[in-house]
């Protein structure tokens, strides 16, 4: 039973005492999984006061401004949401041990396909110390021990975090291992160490996610940057387009779920784009645009867009504007440039909707709606690891299912081949 995490180990002592805690966590029941999530959240409550002096150290000496910083930030009512998203899980079904297919072999053979857990999860994320808990609590209730490796911002919160949710009584030792993020080594070490991991999620931006997808040796699940976009087709709501679009892109600029491109069609251009410039420069946002948009926009400040604007991710209070023809070049907009993340439509006409929810080749693809909905406790999930952009083993809101591998357990009387 641990009662501190000690960074003093060595990233291979680490994946050694998780990869020993997977076999025990695989062979816990899901109210004993449950008790521990239960205690967890009470113990972040109990130590809110230390996990705020070590965020403040941490904002403190970051350097970061505006939503990055935000991102880093830790307040009371965040580690509340923090504790109610831990219980949230609790509450939710345990997808080990369910019977996903069965059957009987014309020899006397019951095979059973059921859920096991992955093993030893190892995820790389940048400086959100939420995730810390999101991820650590998602992997123990699906019987996975989790190796977590931070970003070096948010060093002395997850630190803190780690400490407090390896100290529960009942969590083994190595249930929860943090590396040092204080060199890109323990990245190399972790993507390296295949037999004693068997997954990686990258969470970050594209610079990180690509880093790991092509130097790791060990199997990844990528989880998306969000160059994300919303079409405004000819038969839109106005009405409706600009609260979507507004909140897409202004309720939280800094996440990957966010709309960062604006598609409008032609034939409603001319009184939509200037409309909707007035709004988004209100909102505080720095509007780029292709040359159509710029005129029908005249007297606004809107930027020019260049070519590096349209598969940009920009994390901040910036969006980009395009005319489109219809919604056929909509569609092929959106599959040259985004990064298969999230992407909207907002029409009254059900021919385009199904034909874009259809031809637009992303995780989420919505009709009438905010980007901002991708997200494992929006969908019912609880919390997330991240959103998968990539069509192997999961798509989209990475949560407690896609924690899991399968099996077949074979049930024989005598059966020889």
């Amino acid at each position: 039973m641990a009662t501190t995490i000690t960074n003093s180990a060595s990233t291979q002592e680490k994946l050694l005492r998780a990869r020993d805690a997977a076999a025990k966590l695989a062979l816990l029941s899901t109210s004993e999984k449950n008790a521990l999530l239960l205690a967890i959240a009470d113990a972040i409550e109990a130590q809110a006061q230390t996990i705020l002096a070590a965020n403040r150290q941490d904002v403190e000496s970051s350097g970061l401004e505006g939503a990055m910083r935000d991102r880093l930030l830790l307040t009371p009512a965040r580690i509340k949401e923090m504790a109610q998203g831990v219980r949230e899980v609790a509450a939710l079904g345990d997808p080990i041990g369910e019977t996903l297919a069965e059957w009987t072999r014309p020899n006397g053979l019951r095979i059973r396909k059921v859920r096991v857990p992955l093993g030893v999860v190892g995820i790389i994320y940048e400086s959100r110390p939420n995730v810390t808990v999101d991820t650590a609590v998602l992997a123990l209730k699906t019987g996975n021990a989790i190796v977590l490796r931070g970003g070096k911002e948010a060093a002395r919160s997850n630190q803190r975090l780690v400490e407090i949710l390896a100290a529960v009584p009942g969590v083994p030792e190595g249930a929860i291992e943090l590396l040092d993020s204080s060199t890109r080594q323990s990245v190399t070490e972790l993507i390296r160490a295949r037999g004693l991991v068997d997954v990686i999620i990258p969470r970050g931006g594209a610079g990180l996610i690509a880093f790991v997808t092509e130097n790791s040796a060990v199997p990844v699940i990528e989880t998306g940057a969000g160059n994300c976009h919303i079409f405004v087709d000819e038969s839109a709501d106005f009405d409706m387009a600009d609260p979507i679009v507004i909140n897409a892109k202004t309720q939280r600029p800094s996440v990957c779920n966010a709309a960062e491109k604006l598609l409008v069609h032609e034939s409603v251009a001319a009184e939509y784009v200037p409309r909707i410039v007035k709004k988004l420069i209100e909102a505080g946002v720095e509007v780029h645009g292709d040359a159509r948009s710029r005129s029908l926009a005249a007297g606004q400040n809107v930027e020019p867009a260049v070519e590096q604007d349209w598969p940009e991710e920009y994390l901040r209070l910036c969006m980009a504007i395009r005319v489109v023809a219809n919604v056929d070049e909509a569609i092929a907009h959106i599959n040259r440039y985004s990064t298969k993340h999230s992407d909207s439509i907002v029409t009254r006409n059900e021919t385009n909707a199904r034909k874009f929810l259809r031809g637009v080749d992303s995780a989420a693809v919505y009709w009438n709606a905010s980007t901002r909905f991708t997200d494992g406790a929006e969908f019912g999930f609880g919390a997330e690891m991240g959103i998968s952009t990539q069509k192997l083993h999961c798509r989209g809101p990475f949560a407690l299912a896609e924690l899991t591998s399968s099996k077949y357990e074979i049930v024989g009387s005598g059966q020889i081949r």
